[in-house]
């Protein structure tokens, strides 16, 4: 299958509804080792991200992507920000002129937006931040041959998952060292909903109010 510029809206969209459902959530997390805003800051960015997007009538997914990728950078508070701002740039960058998007182009994207995320945050894989989701799901994505709805989403959770056991060594969290051990990594389990928003999409799937609005738009996709 391929992405079309309604299915990137529709993959920004439905991650604002994952993130809004789960803002408590994420913010529970950033209490136990951060600073305890992230939920409030990725609900406040991808909310403005969602309405930017829903104001335009787009024909090349990398426009979708740049202009959420401008939004959140200005919209995130702290470091998530520039570390999401920067992965969707980077992907958005990667696929322009490409329409609609296939696989093989979607995944050099993703590869792009995770060395963009590497280099911005100074990081790597292991160090119980967002790289160990993004970074995941480039190698799931280069053993598959098409997009898998079920897969991204096992993958993607199960990456997430395994931040629990890390222990932190970048950011706010590292100032925890040890007792960074046992608790799920904000930024990994926010890149957790965004790629569960991208099976939900392969799927024609959705959540809440955000499966009644892609369908709503995009009945005949």
């Amino acid at each position: 299958m391929e992405l079309n510029a309604q299915d990137v809206v529709a993959w920004i969209e439905i991650s604002n509804e994952y993130i809004q459902a789960n803002k408590e959530y994420l913010t529970t997390l950033d209490q136990k080792i951060g600073d305890g805003d992230h939920g409030i800051n990725m609900a406040r960015g991808f909310q403005e991200a969602a309405a930017k997007i829903a104001e335009q009538n787009y024909t090349s997914g990398s426009d979708v992507l740049k202009d959420t990728a401008m939004t959140l950078m200005s919209k995130i508070g702290g470091a998530s920000g520039p570390l999401f701002g920067t992965a969707f740039l980077k992907l958005s960058t990667a696929v322009k002129g490409h329409d609609p998007l296939d696989h093989e182009t979607f995944t050099n994207g993703l590869e792009e937006a995770v060395n963009g995320i590497k280099q911005r945050g100074k990081a790597t894989e292991g160090e119980k931040t967002l790289v160990d989701v993004w970074s995941q799901m480039v190698d799931h994505f280069k053993q598959e041959a098409d997009f898998n709805a079920d897969k991204i989403a096992e993958e993607a959770k199960a990456a997430m998952e395994r931040t629990t056991d890390m222990t932190a060594t970048k950011g706010r969290a590292a100032y925890f060292k040890e007792r960074s051990v046992g608790h799920v990594d904000p930024g990994s389990a926010s890149s957790y909903y965004i790629f569960q928003a991208l099976a939900d999409v392969i799927k024609k799937e959705g959540i809440n109010h955000g499966l009644c609005w892609y369908r709503a738009h995009f009945p005949q996709s």
